[in-house]
């Protein structure tokens, strides 16, 4: 439990303490190194592929509905070549062009229900423009004739994160739960705003719900690895960052699942895991740091001290790696 903050903060890079800075737009950084590469990999592709064959229901969710054979010329409607083209632009990252053509599949069928999707698209791709005020005022023009839709009501509050408006992000999250009390995407974020501001309850009941529906994405397995961590539950997180190394081998995971492992005082399998990490991460800090607190409780302190020189070199922080050589 002590060690809590140094495993959360390399999970969740720059978050210092628990009860420190809540910036909460790190949260982006578990899979993504930028918020842009979330836009493009987790919001607009989805969304515009989506829109070409769908239409909106009340509850804000995308029905698909199959082309009719009757109409051969489905293909040759500016409609759906400009939603296509601006897919195909979203695609290559060139999000100016997607916005252009966005734009001018809305004012093809300016009464398309679709619009709602496309509109939604558009706001996503002016955030990933670094458009961020007129992204939120796009979100919230179709959040007014939608208010139950919630894919657009998650991809406002992401842009908040984004920003750093954490209660306009926690509220648009709870609402689209209201709307919809399994909405993944929406208990996600808002579990780990929880985890990190210190409600608990709420943090374990969202975490659980994608826990129980999504249970195999990496994303779940690194939150929950996070939530068991962060509350002393080491033994719980090692299942979740043992699978989740095996599919998104980062430093960070290694890193915390090595945290876990001497935590728990196994160091056989800390050092299976570090011995890992540094194989394929040979400059990564806290690897270095681990293997330092490793090599200290095993008595080798001429190669702990080795490790913590190599640690502070890489970019450990000197206070954090030298209290490891405190008398406790």
């Amino acid at each position: 439990m002590a060690q809590a903050s140094l495993i959360v903060s390399k999970l969740w890079p720059n978050f210092a303490t628990v009860n420190a800075d809540r910036n909460y737009q790190q949260l982006f950084n578990i899979h993504f190194p930028s918020y842009r590469q979330v836009m493009k990999y987790r919001f607009c592709r989805l969304l515009t592929v989506s829109v070409i064959l769908s239409m909106t229901s009340i509850s804000g969710r995308a029905v698909a509905s199959e082309p009719s054979p009757a109409n051969p010329d489905i293909d040759a409607n500016p409609y759906f070549i400009l939603t296509a083209e601006a897919d195909s632009a979203i695609a290559k990252g060139d999000y100016d062009r997607a916005a252009a053509r966005l734009i001018d599949a809305m004012a093809v069928e300016p009464d398309n229900p679709g619009n709602l999707l496309l509109k939604t698209n558009l706001g996503i791709v002016y955030s990933a423009l670094d458009r961020d005020s007129l992204a939120t005022a796009t979100l919230s023009d179709v959040i007014s004739r939608a208010p139950s839709m919630t894919v657009a009501l998650v991809a406002r509050g992401r842009i908040a994160l984004k920003t750093r408006h954490d209660s306009l992000a926690l509220a648009d999250f709870s609402r689209a739960i209201k709307v919809d009390s399994l909405c993944t995407d929406a208990r996600y974020f808002r579990g780990l705003m929880a985890l990190y501001g210190g409600d608990r309850k709420m943090a374990e009941a969202d975490l659980a719900v994608i826990g129980s529906l999504q249970p195999d994405r990496p994303r779940t397995l690194s939150a929950l690895g996070a939530l068991y961590s962060m509350t002393g539950r080491e033994r719980e997180a090692v299942k979740y960052l043992e699978r989740l190394i095996e599919d998104d081998p980062a430093p960070e995971f290694y890193a915390t699942l090595a945290g876990c492992y001497l935590t728990l005082e196994k160091l056989s399998d800390a050092s299976r895991v570090i011995a890992e990490g540094l194989r394929l991460y040979p400059r990564d800090p806290e690897l270095y740091y681990y293997r330092a607190w490793l090599n200290r409780e095993r008595f080798r302190y001429d190669d702990a001290k080795a490790d913590a020189k190599l640690a502070i070199k890489y970019g450990a922080s000197p206070q954090k790696v030298n209290d490891l050589f405190k008398k406790k």
